[in-house]
């Protein structure tokens, strides 16, 4: 954070310039003198923000946020985003009207033509797997992931040392699963919130997936994707861990706990953010 007086002069920075996101809670946000002001009131502390710099600002519990500094995000593009604590929930981010349509548009050529469909959807599993297939269709793509991604289960299992019987998810009755299986799906869904606020902070199109084709948010989906074995499946096998070595929280708020941690150590967010950019490059 900056202080000193930050107007509304200045041209509008392209998002994909900007320096990612701050994640804010228990706080006050309105404008002052064309500056967005953090008031933090149990602390009797202030703080101008330069929002014209963010591609977002996360609002956590307890903080509220005035009409007016809604309407200068909203001027100079700049997303907010309404989250649980530390962006492991996504409430509601307000679509932005004005904003840099670059990489929403390069996301829509390389999704309109088959050859770069498949480019783009082998640059995501090059980034996850280290390599890249050969496949030259989507269809064997996905079965080549799929067989990679059970291998890819049972090492982490083993390295978590906890037991791993297959990935199983009964819709209608997620509580019903074994506790890995539970903590897959509780993990899965902080870290689909992460990576939503990713790409709406980068204006990105939710629908417009490469692998992912049916759901609405198919986009979002592929990009959860890139993290399903290096974050996804490690945090939620060590949750379950701590559920076997006596942890008397539910595996629900452990789960949450341990993605809001790793988002808060690693910059998560703003990993996703320039993993986006490289993917749409």
């Amino acid at each position: 954070m900056l202080k000193g007086r930050l107007g509304l002069d200045a041209a509008r920075i392209p998002q994909k310039s900007r320096n990612g996101l701050i994640y804010v809670e228990r706080c006050r946000l309105s404008i002052d003198n064309g500056s967005l002001v953090i008031a933090f009131d149990d602390r009797g502390e202030e703080l101008e923000l330069p929002y014209q710099r963010l591609n977002a600002v996360l609002l956590g519990p307890g903080s509220s946020i005035t009409h007016d500094a809604v309407r200068h995000c909203s001027g100079h593009g700049t997303c907010l985003a309404f989250v649980g604590s530390d962006g492991t929930r996504l409430y509601t981010a307000p679509p932005l009207f004005d904003r840099d349509s670059t990489l929403a548009r390069q996301q829509a050529t390389w999704w309109a033509g088959e050859s770069t469909r498949i480019m783009v959807a082998k640059r995501m599993y090059a980034k996850r797997f280290g390599e890249t297939p050969r496949a030259t269709s989507l269809d064997s793509l996905r079965g080549m992931e799929a067989a990679r991604i059970r291998h890819s289960y049972e090492l982490i299992a083993a390295q978590a040392g906890i037991v791993w019987r297959g990935r199983r998810f009964d819709r209608s009755d997620p509580d019903g699963d074994d506790l890995p299986n539970q903590a897959i799906n509780h993990v899965v869904t902080a870290v689909e919130a992460c990576v939503a606020i990713a790409v709406q902070a980068t204006g990105t199109l939710p629908p417009l997936g490469f692998l992912h084709e049916d759901s609405a948010k198919s986009w979002t989906l592929d990009i959860c994707d890139l993290y399903r074995t290096s974050v996804t499946v490690p945090l939620a096998f060590r949750c379950v861990k701590r559920i076997d070595q006596g942890a008397t929280d539910s595996l629900d708020r452990i789960c949450r706990r341990a993605v809001s941690a790793h988002v808060r150590d690693t910059g998560f967010i703003d990993t996703v953010i320039d993993d986006i950019k490289e993917v749409l490059a």
